[in-house]
C-alpha cells in the first residue's frame, strides 16, 4: 500500500530527478527506487561491518595462537637433542 507524502526539494535536484527518471518513470517511482536501493546498501554495509568485526576478532585469536605455537617451537629448538 502506498501513502502520499510531500517533500520539498531544490530545483536542481528536481531537474536531475526528471532527467534521470526520463519519460518512462515518474518522479515518485524514481525516488522510491533510489531510496530502496540506498536502504538496501545501508543494511548490507551494516552487515558487512558486523561481519568484519567478527572476522577480525577471530583473526586476532588465531594470530595469538599461532604466535604462541611459534614461540614454543623456537624455545623447544634451543634444547639439545638427546
Amino acid at each position: 500500500m502506498k501513502e502520499k507524502t510531500s517533500i520539498t526539494l531544490s530545483k536542481d535536484v528536481i531537474t536531475q530527478v526528471d532527467r534521470l527518471a526520463g519519460s518512462e518513470e515518474s518522479r515518485s517511482a524514481f525516488i522510491e527506487r533510489v531510496l530502496r536501493r540506498y536502504m538496501r546498501e545501508r543494511k548490507r554495509a551494516a552487515l558487512n561491518a558486523r561481519d568484519l568485526v567478527r572476522i577480525n576478532r577471530a583473526a586476532d585469536r588465531l594470530n595469538r595462537e599461532a604466535a604462541e605455537i611459534l614461540e614454543y617451537q623456537a624455545f623447544d629448538a634451543t634444547k639439545p637433542a638427546e
